[in-house]
């Protein structure tokens, strides 16, 4: 059994934010999030965070995970933090401690630090600059037996490239023994969860150590430079691996993956493109420049042009999107759909061969299979209060700046003329307009400028 405590009490001073520390965003989570998710994978009896700073604000953006939050008042330091949480920790099982402000810890690692149940086990890294963290003291035959902090070491013990990530796993029982034990006699008069590393020592108790695949896998954040640094290292590792996978990125230096991003055969991903949540592109899909995807998933062989927005949308075969589309929530396109500059589709579906190629608006509408939308169209779904259907069949043409007043029906092979306002159902086959009279007033003169 697997017990796991998340300490996310930090107020993040450095940050300069009312926000709680591990609730600042990065790649589209919660720092805190980011561990939250990675714990889950490992199917813990019993997750506990500890929290501090900005009240209720920790337990209610985390609410939908499975887990206990528990306030720690007044901060003792990493030691105190993690005694709050013993009250629910089950015995016969080990326990893992991770850090909300440690975001990009990885499952592999964590199973990796789990191996050996019965010994102490903490997480290392060596590092050329190991200035402000805590050093892993090894005794001449290699065996840790201390880990000191900084600012409590000695000159020879600064030099030491060894440091403590603070994420261990220990068994249970013999951790509540040893954090009942801590002292803060120290120069920050904290209890120091490290200090648990020596009375393992003492007692015989192995003291095991690995270390992670990746360094940013224990990058901490304590400043919005350390956030954005991070951030930049993520998106490199998510455009390396689309790299790898054979997805075509114009530059892997301005792509932002803010989710999961899973791609076919033949991908290819122009400069500046966001995507948001879970996003799947099929084989031999290009995305164009500046162009943000959220929550959707994209078919074959289709085409985004650049500065297009889609959120949670469906998009079959070979369409093309584009510039400057908007495709909004709700909204299934079929194969073969042409969608194009300021279109803003809403809500939608439009069938199999059907076009919207110029500045139209399609809210809650059903359309049919190889329908023209003329330029400047809109469906007028909104009373004022309430939302209205306009469903428009197969082999329509709606000429330029009409509006479809609904609830309305376009019936199949309806041609609209240019300029129409339709508000009611439309007979199959004929042609429908409503257009003021046209008049040519002879002799008329435009009005000149008047002296002032």
């Amino acid at each position: 059994m697997l017990n796991i405590v998340i300490l996310a009490a930090g107020k993040g001073t450095r940050m300069h934010s009312d926000k709680p520390k591990v609730l600042h965003g990065l790649a589209g989570r919660s720092l805190l999030q980011h561990v939250m998710d990675t714990a889950t994978q490992l199917t813990p009896v019993c997750t506990c965070v500890i929290y501090g700073h900005g009240g209720d604000a920790v337990p209610q953006a985390m609410a939908k995970y499975a887990a206990s939050f528990v306030l720690q008042e007044p901060q003792l330091g990493t030691g105190h933090a993690v005694q709050q949480a013993l009250p629910h920790l089950k015995d016969n099982s080990t326990t893992l401690v991770l850090y909300g402000d440690v975001p990009l810890i990885q499952s592999h690692t964590l199973k990796l630090l789990l191996h050996k149940p019965e010994a102490l086990n903490l997480l290392t890294l060596n590092m050329d600059n190991p200035t402000g963290y805590g050093r892993i003291i090894r005794d001449s035959a290699g065996k840790v037996i201390s880990i000191v902090e900084e600012k409590d070491a000695t000159p020879a013990q600064r030099a030491v490239t060894e440091i403590n990530t603070g994420i261990l796993a220990a068994p249970t029982q013999l951790l509540r023994v040893w954090l009942n034990n801590l002292q803060n006699n120290n120069s920050q008069g904290e209890y120091y969860l490290t200090d648990i590393v020596a009375m393992a020592v003492k007692q015989g108790v192995e003291v095991s150590t690995s270390q992670p695949r990746n360094y940013w896998e224990v990058m901490g954040v304590n400043s919005k430079v350390q956030l954005a640094e991070l951030e930049r290292l993520w998106q490199a590792e998510q455009a390396l691996q689309l790299l790898q996978q054979g997805v075509t990125l114009a530059d892997p230096a301005r792509i932002d993956v803010r989710g999961k991003l899973v791609c076919g055969r033949d991908v290819e991903i122009d400069v500046g493109c966001i995507f948001e949540g879970e996003v799947h592109l099929g084989s031999k899909v290009k995305v164009g420049a500046y162009t943000i995807v959220r929550e959707s998933k994209i078919e074959a062989g289709t085409h985004i042009a650049p500065f297009s927005h889609i959120d949670s949308a469906s998009i079959g075969e070979n369409c093309s999107i584009g510039p400057y589309a908007r495709i909004r929530p709700g909204t299934q396109l079929h194969n073969d759909v042409h969608v194009g500059n300021f279109v803003e589709i809403k809500n939608s579906e439009i069938k199999t061969g059907s076009k919207a190629n110029h500045l139209s608006y399609i809210g809650d509408s059903t359309v049919g299979s190889r329908v023209n939308v003329g330029a400047g169209t809109i469906t007028c779904n909104y009373d004022g209060v309430n939302k209205h259907r306009t469903i428009i069949e197969d082999d329509v043409f709606i000429g330029s700046d009409t509006q479809l007043i609904a609830p309305v029906t376009v019936k199949r092979g309806s041609t609209i003329g240019a300029g129409s306002t339709i508000t009611r159902d439309t007979p199959e086959n004929a042609l429908t307009l409503s257009r003021a009279k046209q008049l040519t007033v002879a002799g008329w003169q435009r009005p000149t400028k008047q002296k002032k």
